[in-house]
């Protein structure tokens, strides 16, 4: 049978399971990374496993998100992953050296290999040939552990591209436009593989762009195939005996094909707060700019920053706009210095910032009051950034300096310049002093804890009835962000959980902790697509600690999803979809799940209005049912390798 290359992957990995759409299925992992915004969690996880090392081919500290060192937690915690990482078997990159994402791509991606990681944007690496895939840090723990990872065998949607892309038009375009045609909701439980002749004039950088951006999606993940482009990539970053070729066989079909004609596209904006919320640059271009941020794990390769650098040079930005600059390693920082590009960034008047997720985790760079952001980032969720009312527009590279230079949303095609063709170097200046190796004596090595660090919660088995109130009731597409903000503020109290859970549902209502914890937690009811975004597990971690018991949705995202089943907490959706507008918040609710079964609907009371609503857990494997019932995966976990021991 001819296959693809997302099903040739999951073939060479399969535990269990069938490759068909829909069934549950559990695969190898290779790789695993981390970065310290869920690391610090992931590695207290894996210590309570009592194992002495990881047991996957590679895994990967990195410290990216939490780089503001306002106070003693963020440096306390780089010291704990790297003392850690040195016991337990695992690279350390040092803070500097750049975000997870692009320095995975450039230093440890695999074509063929399986990738785990405690980041929704793992994806990144599917650009060189890899099935990475974002979950939740339980999970990533897991994996270190040497257990299979579980999921739904995806769907796989192939996206046939065709042509060539014009001057000023970029891979960041490519995905706007799938994220145009699917939507945020369009992703979930599949994989976009994209094929087509247009594939082979699109470098390793740009394919992670758009495997990078397919996250929101609400994809699994996202992958090209391992070709040509993808050897003399690896070549020029000294690892060609890391390629080997992945492509689909001949006759290889898929579930859905979308084509995009690659001639015809053109400049594309995500207008707030969604990354869907596509439009062409040229229907919104005269809005005054206030801010622009160029960089993050999208869009912070060499060829995008030295193509900002050639728009950039012998200009000044406009008066009232300030430009952000990260380059996304430190690479990236040498070669764009070595080559002229920092001098014209400087020259402009740009900022230059960490090598780091900074402005996209809302980590400094906040918009002013009101203003308009236009950012080459992933995600413009409302409150993201760091200023609630700003408008945050997400395009493509150059778009960004377009609107930097002219003050106003800007084609980059109406500046007048020449077509700018920046190509990759034959050879990337390799320096790999910043990622350190494990120790080679790791009974020697303490693990230096701050105190800022606490005790993993004791979780315990699921009850005969769930009882307690609608905390709180919530509409359609809420994310991470939403559940569990990032930001400079509350990052830092990631591995402080009593700390941390004092800022669920911040964003819209302050008030839920304390109403949780008054009232001995409860239910949590929302619309379609609840927990899209960040694979942060805090956002079920939290809200298990504040009582929840339950989450009654329309439906959910993938990895919020996992989490959810992780921490115990009873994933639901409505069988009758006009039952979520009879439920309010308040109403008092009991569920007895005594009956819970793979495939079965259970009644849930509704004390307070007198009626019964038909609900389904969201369960999909004897697994999930066994972590429902021991309040979650931890427990469940040790005693699998008790078992394998």
């Amino acid at each position: 049978m001819a296959h693809n290359v997302t099903q040739k992957i999951i073939a060479a990995h399969l535990v269990s399971g069938e490759l068909q759409a829909g069934s549950p299925i559990s695969i190898r992992i290779d790789q695993t990374l981390t970065q310290d915004a869920t690391g610090t969690m992931a590695y207290l996880q894996f210590e309570a496993l009592g194992l002495p090392k990881v047991r996957t081919e590679l895994s990967v500290s990195y410290v990216d998100h939490n780089m503001l060192q306002s106070g003693f937690e963020n440096a306390d915690d780089h010291r704990f992953l790297q003392s850690f990482a040195a016991k337990y078997g695992i690279h350390f990159s040092r803070p500097g050296n750049g975000i997870c994402h692009q320095v995975h791509l450039e230093r440890f991606s695999k074509p063929g290999r399986t990738l785990l990681g405690s980041d929704s944007h793992t994806p990144t690496s599917g650009g060189a040939g890899m099935l990475a895939i974002g979950a939740g840090g339980l999970d990533i723990a897991l994996a270190m552990g040497g257990l299979a990872f579980n999921l739904n065998m995806p769907q796989v949607i192939g996206v046939k591209l065709t042509g060539r892309l014009q001057p000023f038009v970029s891979a960041k375009d490519i995905i706007l436009e799938v994220l145009r045609r699917k939507t945020v909701k369009g992703g979930v439980g599949k994989v976009f593989e994209y094929f087509g002749p247009g594939v082979a004039s699109l470098s390793v950088p740009a394919r992670s762009t758009i495997t990078n951006m397919g996250a929101e999606l609400g994809a699994t993940t996202s992958v090209f195939p391992s070709d040509a482009v993808t050897r003399a990539y690896l070549k020029a970053q000294g690892r060609e005996a890391d390629w080997s070729e992945w492509v689909a066989d001949a006759g290889a079909s898929y579930d859905e094909v979308l084509e995009i004609d690659l001639d015809t596209l053109e400049p594309l904006i995500a207008c707030p707060h969604s990354p869907d919320n596509v439009k062409t640059v040229r229907e919104v271009a005269g809005t005054p700019v206030a801010q622009v941020a160029i960089g993050s794990c999208t869009n912070s390769s060499y060829t995008d920053l030295m193509t900002v650098s050639a728009m950039l040079k012998g200009k000044v930005v406009a008066e009232g706009v300030s430009l952000g600059i990260s380059p996304g390693s430190r690479q990236v920082m040498e070669m764009v210095t070595q080559d002229g590009g920092l001098l014209n960034f400087i020259g402009a008047g740009a900022r230059i910032l960490e090598s780091a997720c900074g402005p996209c985790i809302g980590m400094g760079f906040a918009p002013p009051s009101e203003g308009v952001s236009i950012r080459s980032f992933n995600r413009n969720f409302y409150g993201r950034s760091g200023t609630k009312n700003a408008a945050v527009y997400l395009a493509s590279p150059e778009t960004c300096a377009a609107c930097a230079l002219t003050g106003v949303i800007t084609d980059p095609r109406d500046l007048g310049m020449a077509p700018i063709q920046v190509d990759l170097p034959g050879q990337f200046l390799v320096d790999d002093r910043m990622i350190v190796a494990p120790a080679g004596e790791p009974e020697k090595v303490e693990v230096l804890r701050g105190p800022n660090i606490a005790k993993l919660p004791v979780n315990h088995a699921a009850p005969d009835e769930i009882r307690g109130s609608v905390l709180i009731r919530l509409g359609d597409d809420i994310t991470t962000d939403h559940i569990m903000p990032a930001g400079a503020k509350v990052l830092p109290l990631r591995s402080n959980l009593p700390a941390i859970s004092e800022y669920v549902f911040h964003v819209v209502d302050e008030s839920f902790p304390s109403r949780a914890k008054s009232s001995g937690g409860g239910f949590i009811v929302a619309g379609h697509n609840y927990g899209q975004g960040s694979s942060r597990e805090h956002a079920a971690l939290a809200p298990r600690y504040l009582g929840v018991k339950a989450v009654l949705v329309q439906s959910f995202a993938r990895i919020h999803l996992a989490n959810l089943i992780n921490f115990g907490i009873l994933p639901l959706t409505f069988v009758n979809a006009a039952d979520y507008e009879k439920m309010q918040a308040g109403d008092e609710l009991a569920l007895d799940i005594r009956g819970l079964g793979l495939g079965k609907t259970l009644l849930l009371q509704d004390l307070s209005q007198g009626i019964e609503i038909a609900v389904q857990p969201q369960l999909a494997s004897e697994r999930d049912l066994e972590l429902i019932r021991k309040g979650g995966a931890l427990s469940w976990a040790s005693e699998q390798l008790e078992k394998t021991a």
